[in-house]
């Protein structure tokens, strides 16, 4: 058997020569995954709601304002990147929350929830693949969360919304993947974000949910980048139709 040379190993996770669009950019998670996929190579369009989506390119960032709702508004966001260059990767980690409904907002919470975490992500998804299967080769990945598996109270939107993404994230993989697309989870656990800021500044709902963790802590938004550049390159080229879970051991643990 051959061994793989250092640069050859390299090459493997280098996104160079690609072009990325990572929805939910403007913070949190997905701003930290747009960071991650331009220091590995790639150029990145990030896309978010935010005014911080005017800010110009800095170190191979593209900020762009797009209502992820709006197919198209997506059709142009994906339009763009395609004609940048070699438009290779799709990170959807637009996402909203809103626990604690109650009466008749419940029912306006699930809607709007499941058209930003689960509508939107099955058309960003349809019209990069799309673009992506002329050129014979692309990776699409969602973020999920750990609620895309386990039950959180209080918040049956969200869960829904991510268990519908995982389903779907498989059903995707068989569809794409004879074009050369593969369709991918990265699902986080807790991670310290602007969406989490009030259970990580509370003591007791901090602390509870650091010992849900093996590693005894939240996690970062940097902690999940590895695992982005991971998923986007061709590290990973036989990998789709997979979780893969960023949570510090959370699912892992049983009664310990």
């Amino acid at each position: 058997m051959r061994r793989i040379m250092r640069d050859e190993l390299a090459s493997l996770f280098s996104l160079t020569g690609k072009v990325a669009v990572v929805l939910g950019a403007s913070r949190g998670i997905g701003a930290a995954l747009a960071d991650g996929l331009a220091a590995a190579g790639a150029e990145v369009l990030a896309a978010g709601r935010s005014e911080q989506a005017d800010a110009p390119v800095v170190d191979g960032v593209t900020y762009v304002r797009c209502d992820v709702t709006n197919r198209h508004a997506l059709e142009s966001l994906c339009g763009r990147a395609d004609r940048q260059g070699s438009f290779s990767v799709l990170i959807n980690a637009a996402g909203i929350t809103r626990p604690g409904a109650h009466g008749t907002a419940r029912f306006e919470a699930f809607a709007a929830t499941l058209e930003t975490n689960l509508s939107a992500a099955y058309t960003a998804c349809v019209i990069a693949a799309d673009l992506m299967a002329r050129h014979g080769r692309g990776s699409i990945i969602h973020v999920t969360s750990i609620a895309s598996v386990l039950g959180f109270p209080d918040n049956p939107a969200y869960c829904a919304a991510k268990g519908g993404l995982r389903a779907m994230t498989r059903a995707l993989a068989l569809d794409y993947g004879a074009k050369g697309v593969r369709v991918n989870n990265l699902a986080p656990g807790y991670v310290h974000t602007g969406m989490t800021s009030g259970s990580f500044a509370d003591p007791v709902e901090h602390q509870r949910r650091s010992a849900h963790t093996a590693l005894g802590r939240w996690g970062r938004p940097a902690d999940l980048v590895g695992a982005a550049v991971f998923l986007s390159s061709d590290a990973s080229a036989y990998v789709t139709g997979i979780d893969l879970f960023v949570d510090g051991g959370w699912t892992a643990k049983g009664l310990v």
